[in-house]
């Protein structure tokens, strides 16, 4: 969590589980005419992504998986191709993800100097594949944490990724130790050794950042070649480096001056790699100094990439975000509360209209187990409400225009061996991590299996699927999403619908609801929005200036408001709104009415056309 995991964490029971999702995807269901050009591109336009049709797309979904951090399968995500296609219908199914952001391990793609294993990117390549043939797109990750699980030594009580054994052994690194460190993100900045070899890195000691760019070019080049064009399409990007740090400064050089320095023309090394590879087209995601956000005060350090100027099209900003404050159980002692994340989620969205770029949240999460874990369900519904808006609930209906672009996201993390690794940490018999993510005492995973092998969720559904504007012709003017996700018995509702629209308040109910404001471009293809599980076809109402009705017909000619399957065959659906002209439309869709009458749904249609008016 990458670096900001700073509570202790002592294992519990989960808190939830699910119904589960099927072992493996059914047979795709045919596309419709517009899919196979909408799926063609991936690309950064006007500082939103767009697909091939030009519409505005937000990217939801999980990293894939912390089980690459690992040696029990090789650095790969999963033991198979059979687990990998498992879990990816699971995260369509369960998660409602529409993307991944795929690891990948240095280590075991150059386990000797000079040498890239084809094995390893042969199985890569398979298991990424699941995750396409599901519907989801995908950016890999070459991850790293305390630069290499080799600087640790079996006694350690804490152990890194990253870097392969020869990197390390050239360094010639001190033996490493934290001193009083307690928790594993210390070592960042506290561990001479990490520091020494991070340091090493950045400056390209012995050449070993050179073979890391050549190494990560050959896998790029192997993923272009070895998967199909259509393939190929759904591959959004490319993340050069997670959470980079300097792991010490140089004199009179501060953490602004290391990323221009260092940082940037890294990134740019590597985005010349990508365009020899073949990924021209596709763009980097590329995170500042880790610190650049922090929100505990002694820890945050100037950053963001702030001298790269424009960035866009070919970079992203692509950062981190974990409430430190939080995670402490010191420096925060209540829970999260509406609006909590509305700042820090704002200046990654100000942060990326400065760079000229969209924006992606690549990791953000909270214990699932241990000392703070009762703050995970109002700490993770405040980060997805801060995802989908930068207004707090209580402020967005009468002022939705200011609710900024909806931020793409990846949650840490789904790993479907939850609770049931194999792992010698750091190659020592005696000590076999099981539980949890068996990783430095992480416990993150959204997801696990139970004992029959389905995947089932550990977090309540209702949070996690959710309803979000996957694809929006034209552009998203203002959207929110009232999830009413429980916090133990408590249902949680940050954006009651106001009591100056009583109709719609009505209609609504105690169920779960969302609206979109968005201005269409007038293209023939329609506006998707992601419709979770819980929200039937059948029971499902949406109000909009293209109609009003209860209960979703299929898609077909003619047909403005409809439902579809999404591609991939996991079963997950699609809501489709199809505005004829281009100006501003709105969309209100519910699972709280039970066959209201016509009057009430012209009376609400009536309420929001005089509530969105202007607001377009």
């Amino acid at each position: 969590m990458c670096a900001r995991l700073i509570g202790l964490l002592v294992l519990m029971t989960a808190w939830l589980t699910t119904p589960g999702a099927p072992s493996a995807a059914a047979p795709a269901p045919d596309p419709l005419w517009f899919d196979e050009q909408a799926a063609s591109a991936f690309t950064v336009e006007g500082g939103r992504f767009t697909d091939g049709l030009g519409r505005e797309v937000v990217l939801r979904g999980y990293n894939v998986s912390g089980e690459t951090k690992l040696e029990e399968n090789g650095g790969l995500p999963f033991a198979s191709v059979a687990d990998a296609e498992k879990s990816a219908t699971a995260l369509r199914a369960l998660g409602g993800g529409n993307t991944a952001r795929f690891l990948l391990s240095w280590a075991h793609a150059e386990p000797v100097w000079g040498r890239v294993d084809r094995a390893y990117l042969a199985a890569a390549t398979a298991q990424m594949r699941a995750f396409i043939k599901a519907g989801i797109r995908v950016y890999p990750d070459f991850h790293q944490d305390l630069y290499s699980r080799h600087l640790f030594h079996q006694g350690s009580w804490y152990t890194g990724d990253g870097a392969p054994k020869w990197a390390v052994d050239a360094g010639g690194y001190p033996r490493e130790s934290c001193g009083l460190c307690l928790f594993w993100g210390q070592n960042i900045t506290q561990n001479e050794a990490v520091k020494k070899a991070t340091y090493d890195f950045w400056h390209n000691r012995d050449g070993v950042q050179d073979a890391f760019l050549t190494t990560a070019q050959t896998a790029m080049a192997y993923f272009a070649e070895h998967l199909t064009g259509a393939e190929f399409a759904a591959v959004a990007g490319f993340d050069p480096y997670n959470e980079p740090h300097a792991g010490s400064y140089d004199s009179g050089q501060n953490s602004r001056g290391w990323e221009r320095d260092l940082l940037w023309p890294f990134y740019e090394r590597f985005r010349a790699r990508m365009d020899a590879a073949g990924w021209r087209s596709k763009p980097a995601f590329v995170e500042p100094n880790l610190f650049w956000n922090s929100n505990l005060a002694f820890q945050k350090q100037e950053g963001g990439l702030l001298d790269a100027g424009a960035i866009g099209p070919r970079y992203v900003f692509n950062t981190h975000f974990y409430d430190q404050k939080a995670i402490s159980g010191v420096f925060m002692w209540g829970k999260a509360a509406d609006g909590q994340y509305a700042g820090d989620f704002g200046a990654v969205r100000d942060r990326a209209a400065g760079a000229g770029t969209a924006a992606v949240v690549s990791e953000f999460g909270h214990p699932l187990t241990g000392t703070v874990s009762d703050k995970a369900p109002t700490v993770y519904k405040a980060m997805y409400q801060a995802l989908d808006s930068r207004l707090r609930g209580a402020t967005w209906w009468s002022k939705p225009e200011q609710s900024g672009p909806v931020l793409s996201g990846s949650q840490w993390q789904w790993d479907i061996y939850h609770g049931r690794h194999h792992e010698l940490m750091n190659g020592n018999p005696g000590k076999v991590l099981t539980t949890a993510d068996a990783w430095n005492e992480e416990d993150l995973s959204a997801v696990r299996l139970d004992d029959s092998g389905r995947a089932v969720l550990r977090q309540d559904a209702r949070l996690l699927d959710r309803l979000c504007p996957s694809a929006t012709a034209g552009r998203v003017t203002a959207f929110t999403y009232e999830d009413r996700s429980r916090d133990g018995t408590t249902t949680l509702t940050w954006n009651p619908v106001p009591k100056s629209l009583p109709r719609v308040a009505e209609l609504v109910g105690g169920g779960q609801y969302g609206l979109l404001l968005w201005r269409s471009d007038g293209t023939a293809a329609p506006t998707e929005l992601h419709l979770p599980a819980s929200f039937g076809s059948p029971r499902t109402t949406v109000v909009s200036d293209l109609g009003a009705l209860y209960g979703l017909p299929s898609y077909g000619a003619d047909v403005p408001i409809a439902v579809a399957p999404e591609p991939g065959g996991a079963g997950s659906r699609r809501l489709l709104l199809t505005a004829p002209a281009q100006g501003p439309h709105y969309a209100l869709v519910t699972n709280g009415a039970t066959a209201p009458s016509a009057e009430l749904l012209g009376a609400a249609r009536a309420e929001l056309a005089a509530w969105a008016s202007g607001r377009g």
